[in-house]
This record gives structure tokens, C-alpha cells and sequence, in this order.
């Protein structure tokens, strides 16, 4: 039996077959590609996806509160935090820390056609996600004298895009071995029967693993290698929408080292009960993320005697992971990561190869999350975060969580650390501050800024909107 006849055989097997109903149609370079795609799918799993996809939370699951390190309150106890802050300095000079940025994504939903992490988002110089991040790495170097190496993750939607924006813009200053890009998996969408969709005649649909793929990756890539023969044991995470992210946090980083956790976890404190976000709780004795649709009404409203909410600690997605738990998570992923389902509206071509774009979900995608790797973790830290000076994602063209809401909380930070530092404010001025020479009050002292007019390039200044 030839190889591609075994090949359909065992599509066939699977109940699969209709990925090659349009074989006879196809000339050499599609069937190549449509053999070559095929034979990486592992029709087993993708039988097994089906079979869990209706997996949820177990109705007699037990939930408590979980025990939090406040860094408002630590940064009262100025002796205290001082300890952890040096602490997780240290970590950075020894070189023992690398930055990962989950940015698989388009922005697409942003209006925007290219990989989200290029988005612009500066208030004045339109400086992109990744130049702006680009730039808080670069003052890390700079203060504390190491590497601090940036691993990219991409996906195959993103990746060469990403690669050619990096390049075009000479690595935002970073030396390009310190940048390491690697592309995170896909895995097939099924319909609600079991059955594959054909993205085109000639290819099946797959969409990315999800942000807890970036674990895997990470170890099928050799990435995780080249960071341990490098020394680094811990990778600080985070996801390229947030322009505010403090970058590899020496506090938190110190509170991750003393607490010897494996995992750790910054939350923010939820606006509203039903803020559809995740939370940290303790769930059935174990750390872990419940998603805010698996909670019932009665835990979503509960408050204590204080009237405060008992599950506040909303998920941004800021861990830090050791590397030890990232090997030992991914090399048995089917354990610690699985799959979850969700309803999409899923794009294909129908029986006769023409194009259908659903109006209704019909079908399934299949997601990893990286947080499923509490459950490995015999040490896990939560830290609480300002949301305000951390935490301002774009995800949505308008209203909350846009462009216009991260601008403005970056014009307020800017504004704070420049208010902080005693320099006179112009009135009626936009301003941006250039990370890799400012990234704290602290920074603006040291240069010895009294006025925006005199920063030089380390402030910009945009007259017409507001301060």
C-alpha cells in the first residue's frame, strides 16, 4: 500500500475520510500539502478532544479564598519590601531570568492587519506593543547588567510577520541572540459530530493550542534549553496586549524566590462580581484559575463580613514559571494541560468546496491554558497588583479594554512618575516616556529631570490633549 493510500486508510478508520474528497481535484503542490498536514494530525487525540469536550467542574467542587501577598502592603513595610525587591534583583544580575511574551495573536479585532504585538499604542510616538516592551527590557539591562534574554512566542499565523517586524525595526536595540522567536502548536477544530473541517480543499483547520501551548513549545523548540544552559531557572510571563506590564518586577520576582514557589501569580482586584475574568482560588484544596463561567452565582456574590468580595483575585495572566516545572509540566502535557472546548463560529468550505462563514457557532476549538500548571506546582505565590499602574490590556477596537482606555492609563503612569519626581507638568500636553531610560520615578531623579522641555528625547510631548 502506498504511503498516501495508508494515509487515507487510517483517515478512513477514524471516520475522517471527507478530508480527501477533493483529492481527484487537487493538483501535485495541493495534494502535497494536504498529505503533508494530514500525516502530522494524531487522529487519536483528536478523538479524544472530541470525547472530553464536554469535560466542566465538578458540581461538589469545594472553593475557598486564597492567601495573598499585597504589594500596596508590602511597600508599607519599607524594610520588608526592600528585602524582597533586592532579592529579586539579584536574581536579574545573575543572569538567572528571561522574559516571555505570549504573542501568537493577530489585531484583527482591533482593525488592524498584522501581528497585535505591532499594534501602536504610544500616546504620542504611536510606539508599538513590542517597541514599548522592547524598551522596558533594554532599562533592565541597562540597571541590573545581564542578558535578560526575550522569548517571542509566535504562531503560524504570526510568525513570519513578527520575525520581519523584529528585524525591520534592528531588534528595538535588543541584540538579536537575545531574542528568541519560537511558534507555538496547532491542534484541529472539530464540528459537533467528531468531524474535521476543511479550511480550504486543500487544508484541514487548525487553530493555535492557546497561550498554555507556549509551555510546550517552549521544550519541543529547544528554547527551554538554550535558557537552562544559560543559567536562567525562572521565566517571567506575560501577553502582549498589556502595555502596561511592569517587566520582570524585582518585588514580585523577590516574593516568587522567598516564597520558593514554582508558580506564581499576580491578580488585581475584580471592579465588579460579574467582571468576566478568572480567579485564583483554592478549588478542591489545590491553587488554581476558575474562569468566571464556572462559577456559580452564589460564589460570584459571596462577600465577607467586611462586605468585600470573598473571590476578588481576578487572572492577568503575569506568572512567573521555574523552569524545572515548564520541563516537567510539558514533557507530560496530556496531564497537566489539557484541552479545553469552546463554541466558535468556525470558517470552511462545504461539500462542494465553497466557503462558508458561519452566522452560529458550529463547532469546536481546542485550547491549552497555562495556568493548568498550578496543578503541578507543589509552591505557588499570589501577589496582588495595583490594576492601575499594571494592568490596561487592548482587546476590543472601542470602549473598555481599547486602545483609548491603555492610552489614557499610560498618559496617568506617566503622569504619576513625572508628579512623583517633582517635575513641572505642561498644561495641555499628551506625553510619552521612553522606557528604556525611564521606568520608574525613581529613573527620572537619577537623570536629573526638572522639566518635560529639558528631558530631551526621554520625554515626548504632544500638545492638544490633556495631561
Amino acid at each position: 500500500m502506498s504511503e498516501i493510500a495508508a494515509l487515507r486508510a487510517r483517515f478512513s478508520e477514524f471516520g475522517q475520510e471527507h478530508v480527501f474528497r477533493f483529492w481527484p481535484q487537487l493538483d501535485a503542490a495541493e495534494r502535497e500539502r494536504l498529505a503533508r498536514q494530514a500525516a502530522e494530525i494524531d487522529l487519536a487525540a483528536v478523538a479524544r478532544l472530541h470525547a472530553s469536550r464536554s469535560a466542566a467542574a465538578p458540581a461538589d467542587r469545594t472553593l475557598e479564598p486564597v492567601a495573598v501577598e499585597s504589594l500596596r502592603d508590602r511597600a508599607k513595610d519599607g524594610k520588608s519590601a526592600a528585602a524582597a525587591r533586592e532579592r529579586g534583583e539579584a536574581l536579574l544580575s545573575a543572569g538567572r531570568v528571561a522574559a516571555l511574551v505570549v504573542a501568537g495573536g493577530q489585531g484583527s479585532r482591533l482593525g488592524f492587519d498584522g501581528p497585535k504585538g505591532a499594534f501602536p499604542i504610544g500616546p504620542v510616538s504611536e510606539r508599538s506593543l513590542f517597541e514599548i516592551q522592547a524598551q522596558k527590557i533594554r532599562r533592565l539591562r541597562d540597571r541590573h547588567g545581564c542578558a535578560l534574554p526575550w522569548c517571542v512566542m509566535t504562531s503560524a499565523a504570526t510568525d513570519r510577520a513578527t520575525r520581519a517586524y523584529f528585524g525591520a525595526h534592528d531588534f528595538f536595540g535588543l541584540p538579536k541572540e537575545d531574542v528568541l522567536f519560537f511558534s507555538q502548536g496547532e491542534v484541529p477544530s472539530l464540528d459537533f459530530d467528531g468531524k474535521l473541517f476543511l479550511e480550504r480543499r486543500d487544508r484541514i483547520f487548525e487553530n493555535p493550542d492557546g497561550h498554555g501551548g507556549c509551555l510546550t513549545a517552549l521544550l519541543r523548540s529547544g528554547v527551554l534549553d538554550a535558557l537552562e544552559a544559560r543559567g536562567i531557572d525562572t521565566l517571567f510571563y506575560y501577553q502582549v496586549d498589556n502595555p502596561l506590564v511592569r517587566m520582570c518586577d524585582p518585588l514580585y520576582l523577590g516574593l516568587h524566590e522567598a516564597a520558593g514557589a514554582e508558580i506564581s501569580c499576580k491578580v488585581v482586584r475584580k471592579t465588579v462580581p460579574d467582571e468576566k475574568v478568572g480567579i485564583v482560588a483554592r478549588a478542591d484544596g489545590r491553587i488554581s484559575v476558575v474562569e468566571y463561567t464556572e462559577l456559580g452565582p452564589d460564589e460570584r456574590n459571596a462577600r465577607d463580613e467586611a462586605g468585600e468580595l470573598v473571590y476578588w483575585t481576578g487572572n492577568i495572566a503575569i506568572h512567573l514559571l521555574a523552569t524545572a516545572l515548564i520541563r516537567r509540566v510539558a514533557g507530560e502535557a496530556n496531564r497537566w494541560l489539557p484541552f479545553h472546548a469552546s463554541k466558535k463560529k468556525i470558517p470552511h468550505v462545504d461539500a462542494l468546496g465553497a466557503p462558508v462563514e458561519p452566522t452560529a457557532p458550529n463547532g469546536r476549538k481546542f485550547e491549552r491554558f497555562v495556568f493548568d500548571a498550578l496543578a503541578a506546582a507543589e509552591r505557588v505565590c499570589v501577589v496582588e497588583a495595583d490594576r492601575a499602574v499594571e494592568f490596561s490590556p487592548v482587546k476590543n477596537a472601542q470602549g473598555v479594554d481599547s486602545p483609548d482606555t491603555a492610552r489614557r492609563d499610560l498618559l496617568a503612569v506617566y503622569r504619576q512618575w513625572l508628579l512623583e519626581a517633582d517635575v513641572d507638568l505642561p498644561d495641555g500636553a499628551a506625553l510619552e516616556i521612553d522606557h528604556s531610560q525611564i521606568d520608574a520615578p525613581e529613573d527620572v531623579k537619577r537623570l536629573g529631570i526638572r522639566s518635560v522641555a529639558a528631558a530631551g528625547d526621554a520625554i515626548h510631548v504632544a500638545f492638544g490633549e490633556p495631561v
